[in-house]
């Protein structure tokens, strides 16, 4: 069993363009999140997942440096893009963390490994701002249940990729064991406004370039609470975004 973290990004953002090289402490945001999932204990192998375009070199450049693993694919079609990473590294299951996320959580995504190990799910979700942090958990997907949606979509904008799998008879499941400390929805943890990057900037320089993880953030968030107010407006924005 090849059990994989995608870790889907480019730099052709509209909102907040090239986010993912925005640098906070002399440090790349993607090259921060690449250094969280390298974390995980349960990943056989990190995959780095792309686009074709040129403007995206530089993204494999800082994947072939950091000495993760690099796949290029569809500009707009994630699933094919997946599909593609699954078959070059012969992965049978993959957690999936966006560019965006630069707080994503190591132990939920190994959680959602041993989740599949335990009940063989065809994806595994976790809704934003419903249980865990938006930006702290994606999705785990069952590489024969991603081949079967790509055989019958009908549709290569597949950004909002969640709808493709609840319209097939899948197994699935909402993710199991969340620790009872990292359940805060009401916290914002992506990258989409200027107001995220300001959050982000102003917890990772809080940290003076210390390790730390998720129990660190909220720890640090609940004892200034302001913080949390940077961002808290965008999430309004970023949900109606995503039904749109």
């Amino acid at each position: 069993m090849n059990k994989a973290i995608f870790i889907t990004v480019r730099t052709g953002s509209t909102r907040l363009p090239k986010k993912c090289l925005l640098e906070i402490n002399g440090k790349k945001n993607i090259e921060f999140l690449i250094g969280r999932v390298k974390k995980s204990k349960k990943a056989d192998i990190i995959v780095l997942c792309t686009t074709i375009l040129p403007e995206d070199d530089v993204l494999v450049d800082i994947a072939n440096r950091l000495e993760i693993e690099s796949f290029r694919g569809s500009v707009k079609d994630k699933l094919e893009r997946w599909k593609g990473a699954t078959q070059k590294y012969n992965v049978d299951f993959f957690v999936t963390v966006d560019g965006d996320d630069l707080f994503c959580e190591p132990e939920l995504i190994d959680l959602a490994f041993e989740q599949y190990e335990r009940n063989n799910p065809d994806f595994i979700e976790e809704k934003p701002g419903v249980n865990v942090s938006t930006g702290a958990f994606t999705y785990g997907i069952k590489v024969k249940a991603l081949n079967k949606v790509c055989e019958t979509k009908t549709s290569t904008n597949t950004e909002m990729i969640d709808k493709y799998f609840q319209n097939l008879p899948f197994k699935i499941e909402e993710l199991e064991n969340i620790p009872e400390e990292l359940k805060r929805p009401e916290i914002r943890m992506t990258l989409d406004y200027e107001e995220d990057f300001l959050f982000f900037k102003t917890i990772i320089e809080a940290f003076e370039e210390r390790e730390f993880n998720l129990y660190d953030v909220i720890d640090y968030l609940d004892k200034n609470p302001l913080v949390i107010e940077i961002n808290k407006s965008c999430q309004e924005k970023y949900l109606e975004n995503q039904k749109k």
